[in-house]
């Protein structure tokens, strides 16, 4: 699959992912949005009846005030007031005494056979009489309701009862705080947990007795504590999608890393494909002539070119066996565990056997290899056919990536930085390292600058080879360079106690 190809797929799945996710936002928002005006509607309701509650409450009040005062200071009428428009009572509860008598005086009067018009001028007397008295009610109310206590007329235990009543009337049943305040901003009373300073956004506000004639309101302020995890239990529904729309994201982000990373090393496998194709080429190209030669009468028949021959058989067999070897030990990365032998070895005499072997390899280029062992306790505890590989590797890989214009120098160090540890250092005045190249030198199959460039043979698989025996040894290692003027790899390993 071309890149082009995963960078649309990405494009269009990130915007369909996106998309989903903006809907799923913007639907919840608006969820949001409805049902704080759903529940502001619903509470400002419940306020405007439990304004009305009070207001009737009060109009009890006045006539219950009345009728005392009336049982208490009451005359009988005589029936002749009836006819009478210009009367005044003091009290509106009269009416009900008034009533009676003229319930009882009817009720003698039609025993007694009055005639249609009398009754008529009865009902009208006693109509008028209750209108002009309800009408001083009234009067009364507009007049002196007001210079009672606000606590008096909105009393606070009525106050819950009725808020209480009323939320849950209109589906409300949760927790709430309420205070009574002033036209001042003084609070007449306020519950415990209610908070004075709390944001207006959070707070309902109904006007009490709206009738009042000097225009002076007092508030009721109800504020809900657990506004929010009542309008979040009406979405939480959402939740769930929420989650799996993020599992999507994770998996298609997964996928595409998974893809590109297939991608890249499609295109590394070409690469080692293409390198172990040539640097077999040239050895099996090599061993091919020679054998050819061999074939031939006249060599036969010449020592010399005999046995040139056969030293150029054996130098290439020698190089394709090391590359063979060294694909082999990328195939071992996996199982590698199961076929390693730890056992105690003697890591300065390792180094040194390996660092005799390179010195004609060195020498030929013009260049110098010296080993400086002065670790007071190598004892270390590996496979020492791998450990060997991983010193050979390190300067072969010196060897390579040496200079054109200087003689290779090459220097072994080992030392003991603590009781615990031996460290093993490969120094050369190579071309260096990058610092981008760094991090990724002990990555399989990767290779620095030079990249397909055949003048620097190999797969990319010696420093990942490396890093993978030093991590099974229980030790780290690191790589310090500098662009032209070499690099130093620096091997810690744990001491056999």
């Amino acid at each position: 699959m071309k890149k082009s190809t995963i960078w649309m797929l990405t494009a269009v799945m990130a915007v369909a992912v996106l998309g989903l996710l903006f809907m799923q936002i913007m639907y919840i928002e608006n969820m949001v949005k409805m049902r704080n005006q759903q529940f502001g509607e619903a509470v400002m309701r419940s306020l405007y009846s439990v304004a009305g509650r009070l207001e009737r409450d009060e109009t009890e009040h006045f006539l219950d005030q009345d009728l005392n005062e009336a049982q208490r200071s009451f005359v009988p009428l005589s029936t002749s007031k009836f006819g009478d428009n210009d009367f005044s009572a003091s009290d509106s509860t009269r009416i009900l005494s008034l009533s009676r008598d003229n319930k009882s005086f009817g009720e003698n009067n039609l025993s007694s056979g009055l005639n249609s018009q009398t009754r008529q001028e009865i009902l009208k007397g006693q109509y008028l009489y209750q209108k002009s008295l309800l009408n001083e009610v009234v009067l009364n109310i507009l007049n002196h309701a007001s210079d009672r206590p606000i606590a008096e007329r909105a009393d606070s235990s009525s106050v819950r009862e009725y808020i209480n009543q009323e939320l849950q009337f209109n589906g409300i049943d949760m927790p709430f705080e309420f205070a009574v305040q002033y036209p001042s901003r003084e609070f007449a009373y306020f519950t415990t947990d209610y908070k004075k300073s709390a944001d207006d956004k959070g707070i309902y506000s109904q006007i009490l007795f709206p009738n009042d004639p000097n225009g002076n309101y007092s508030t009721l302020n109800v504020s809900f504590p657990t506004k929010s995890d009542y309008i979040f239990s009406s979405i939480k529904f959402m939740l769930p999608s929420f989650f799996f729309t993020f599992i999507l994201m994770g998996v298609f982000t997964y996928t595409i890393i998974l893809a590109f990373r297939q991608k890249k090393l499609s295109e590394i496998k070409n690469d080692f494909i293409n390198n172990m194709t040539h640097e077999f080429k040239t050895p099996i190209s090599s061993i091919s002539l020679a054998a050819q030669m061999l074939n031939d009468p006249a060599v036969a028949k010449s020592p010399v070119m005999l046995k040139q021959a056969a030293t150029v058989i054996t130098d290439e067999t020698k190089r394709l066996r090391f590359q063979v070897e060294k694909v082999l030990q990328m195939s071992m990365f996996d199982r590698t565990s199961a076929t390693m032998k730890l056992q105690e070895v003697d890591a300065d005499a390792v180094i040194y056997s390996v660092v005799n072997t390179f010195k004609l390899k060195v020498e030929k280029f013009g260049g110098t290899i010296t080993a400086d062992l002065q670790s007071d306790d190598p004892i270390v505890n590996v496979d020492e056919m791998h450990f060997t590989n991983v010193i050979f590797n390190l300067l072969d890989n010196a060897i390579k990536y040496r200079r054109e214009d200087v003689a290779p120098v090459l220097t072994v160090l080992s030392r003991n930085p603590d009781d615990d540890h031996i460290t093993i250092t490969v120094e050369d005045n190579g071309i260096g390292i990058k610092r981008e190249d760094l991090k990724k030198i002990f990555e399989k199959f990767y290779r620095v600058s030079t990249g397909n460039r055949h003048d620097v043979k190999g797969f990319g698989l010696g420093l990942a080879y490396v890093h993978k025996m030093i991590s099974l040894f229980n030790g780290t290692i690191k790589a310090e360079s500098d662009v032209g003027k070499g690099s130093k790899f620096i091997i810690t390993l744990p001491l056999l106690k």
